[in-house]
């Protein structure tokens, strides 16, 4: 198992975000059902968000009434949770202020029914040291209410200067069949180099790698028909590449989001990358069971879809240019 903070987490971990960002949120009784089957398979890493949903309707909240319904469950789970966000302008505020009001409100939402295992700021606030962003969270760790400091959707830049500062416990990034942008700007090097372990979102491309997907208005999330990969002028040519993993899941005898996740994890062999924990979301019993299954992905099938991949050039942006990526 990989450690992260000294804490045992299994190979695949679990996004929550799906549950509560969402025109129509999950209700909370079937949440608990895919939260337990997440736990049953070993899925033991949980990610939060303080902004994943409404005030009365997101990450922590939804945590919260896990917890009391299955307390024996607190210690069995390592969550990481989101914040350093304005919520009304949602820019980042890694100040003093920003981050007292941000770590005040994750554990109060929590209600004391687990602490925060370790927290991110979602994004790196361009506008403050980092000295003052990690000597808050820092204060929290030393009153035992949070433990440790992770780094979000950052650049090379800000993990070399985030190690002099701090003790930093792992690195969320995204990473996908359709974005492997980490493995060659640096950010996977960076993390190699200080034998941080990457946390790596959307394995599933918003799921889009499920071949589920076969037009925009199949997407889960409307919001994501905002977002340039889903643009109808490139969707046909993004979904030459689903169909390339359809067909190697196929050979498999694995599904494309079996085949997605676990590539996360078998690139972890190659040299100047770190261990990766993929955090697929699932809303539904069937589709946690899908994703938590383990398949070994050897060299020769590494070889064979990174060819795959250089023949393709994903079209458009990973985000819209309001929301900040890299920093």
């Amino acid at each position: 198992m990989t450690l992260i903070n000294g804490q045992e987490i299994g190979p695949i971990g679990y996004g929550l975000m799906g549950f509560t960002w969402r025109p129509e949120p999950t209700p909370y009784e079937k949440a608990f059902e895919a939260m337990r089957e997440a736990l049953a398979n070993g899925m033991n890493f949980w990610n939060a968000g303080e902004f994943y949903g409404p005030p009365e309707n997101n990450s922590l909240t939804l945590l919260e009434a896990y917890f009391a319904k299955y307390p024996e469950d607190a210690d069995k789970v390592v969550i990481s949770v989101k914040g350093g966000v304005d919520l009304k302008t949602y820019h980042a505020d890694g100040s003093r202020a920003g981050i007292r009001r941000s770590i005040d409100n994750c554990l109060r939402l929590l209600g004391g029914r687990k602490k925060i295992d370790m927290f991110e700021c979602a994004r790196r606030d361009q506008n403050v040291d980092m000295a003052e962003t990690f000597s808050t969270i820092q204060e929290y760790i030393d009153q035992g209410l949070v433990g440790g400091i992770a780094l979000s959707e950052v650049r090379p830049e800000t993990i070399h200067a985030a190690v002099k500062l701090t003790k930093v416990v792992c690195v969320e990034a995204e990473l996908s069949l359709w974005t492997t942008d980490i493995l060659t700007n640096g950010v996977a090097a960076a993390c190699a180099q200080y034998n941080l372990p990457i946390v790596a979102y959307s394995p599933l491309g918003s799921g889009m790698l499920t071949g589920k997907i076969k037009s925009p208005s199949d997407l889960p999330n409307p919001m994501l028909l905002t977002f340039p990969r889903f643009q109808p002028s490139v969707f046909h040519i993004n979904l030459e590449l689903v169909k390339q993993v359809e067909a190697l899941a196929a050979t498999k005898g694995c599904t494309p989001a079996q085949l997605a996740i676990n590539w996360t994890r078998a690139i972890a062999r190659r040299a100047g990358v770190p261990s990766i924990t993929p955090i697929p979301g699932a809303t539904r019993v069937e589709t946690v069971k899908e994703n938590s299954k383990l398949v070994e992905i050897s060299d020769a099938e590494l070889d064979e879809i990174e060819a795959t991949l250089a023949r393709f050039e994903i079209q458009g942006e990973r985000y819209p240019e309001h929301i900040a990526t890299n920093t």
